[in-house]
């Protein structure tokens, strides 16, 4: 079969623009050194300070990032912004959501968020990514996932990798709360990795905790379980649309017949459940209602700051046993027989709880 003439093919590379020599209209040097300067000139702490509490979410990023790092050298400062920026703070409202992987986390915070932000609230997203134990990356997608929401000027997004440890990046979550109440945002959502050990760290440190589901995943189930169900307040079953919303409705009544297996909580709130659609939109106002006259009976009962305490102290707790944590594996000597030991264990030379204490003894000498 013979090929048309002059027909390109789909993979044919189209040519691309030729370079310019620098000093042309498309490349100023003087540009590119103003670039390089600022990213070298770092803003004090006093400056990130002042950015944040006047609003400014680029100075709110970097101060994130300092806070985020790792760098020893970083940690005095991001100490100094979060005491400077505290007695600004604990003027929101802490929101955790969780729920498996495919069950419209993303979409529902971006509908939810935008339903926030017509009210005239302003919404922080902080949204924890699962890292690799592989490469240790992370994709960090969640902006890209709420495009719509990533535009809006009352709203702030923020994506932060898991880390190695749990309680490394439950840490640095409170206090990116911390900084984000300061730059005045009033309603701050936590998004976890997914069910699992996470969703006890990050309902350590929110006010209310919602449970999405789906439907017709044997979740109903599961619901009888413990754990994940006895600390939700709300659960949602969500993707409630099409042919899908009398299977979410059915699952709606399967879980409030395991909600009431539960014992009374402190609060004195009885934990609800609902069906909404994250794509239609509908049932968002009904989950942010229930969320409201959660609200109010905490308040009014003062459970609201009787938790807030709990919580404050819980993480002073936290931060101790991190820092102890991390201050051990760091030890020059710990270091050197830690490898030792490690050896011996492998090859069933000492019990591992034998060179446990071996360790910790050196390390308290």
């Amino acid at each position: 079969m013979n090929e048309k003439p002059n027909k390109k093919s789909a993979l044919t590379e189209n040519e691309g623009i030729p370079s310019r020599s620098i000093g042309t209209e498309s490349f100023s040097t003087t540009s590119l050194e103003k670039i390089v300067k600022s990213r070298k000139v770092q803003p004090s702490a006093a400056e990130l300070i002042s950015g944040i509490l006047a609003h400014d979410t680029v100075a709110l990023s970097r101060a994130i990032t300092l806070v985020e790092s790792t760098n020893v050298s970083h940690l005095a400062k991001a100490n100094e912004i979060i005491n400077g920026c505290l007695p600004y703070a604990n003027k929101s409202i802490r929101i955790g959501i969780t729920g498996v992987p495919g069950v419209g986390k993303s979409t529902f915070i971006e509908s939810f968020g935008k339903y926030l932000t017509s009210l005239g609230k302003k919404v922080a997203v902080l949204a924890i990514d699962p890292s690799s134990t592989i490469s240790h990356g992370s994709i960090l997608g969640d902006k890209t996932r709420m495009e719509e929401l990533v535009k809006d000027g009352n709203a702030y997004i923020r994506p932060s990798a898991s880390g190695e440890t749990l309680g490394g990046v439950a840490r640095k979550t409170r206090e990116t709360i911390i900084l984000c109440e300061a730059a005045g945002f009033n309603t701050i959502i936590i998004e976890t990795v997914g069910v699992g050990q996470s969703e006890t760290a990050v309902h350590s440190m929110v006010d209310f905790f919602l449970l999405l589901k789906i439907s017709g995943a044997g979740d109903e189930l599961q619901g009888i379980k413990r754990g994940i169900m006895e600390m939700a307040d709300a659960v949602v079953i969500n993707k409630a649309d099409g042919d899908n919303i009398n299977k979410a409705k059915l699952a709606k009544t399967e879980f409030n017949r395991a909600l009431h297996l539960f014992p009374a909580k402190k609060s004195g709130w009885i934990p609800t459940s609902a069906t909404c659609s994250a794509i239609t939109k509908d049932g968002i106002d009904s989950v942010w209602e229930t969320i409201s006259n959660y609200f109010e009976l905490v308040k009014a009962n003062h459970y609201f700051e009787e938790k807030r305490k709990e919580q404050n102290q819980y993480w002073m707790m936290e931060t101790i046993n991190e820092q102890l944590k991390k201050n051990f594996y760091h030890h020059e000597d710990i270091i050197k027989l830690l490898e030792t030991n490690k050896k011996a264990v492998a090859n069933d030379e000492i019990s591992p709880f034998a060179a446990a204490q071996i360790l910790l003894k050196k390390y308290f000498r």
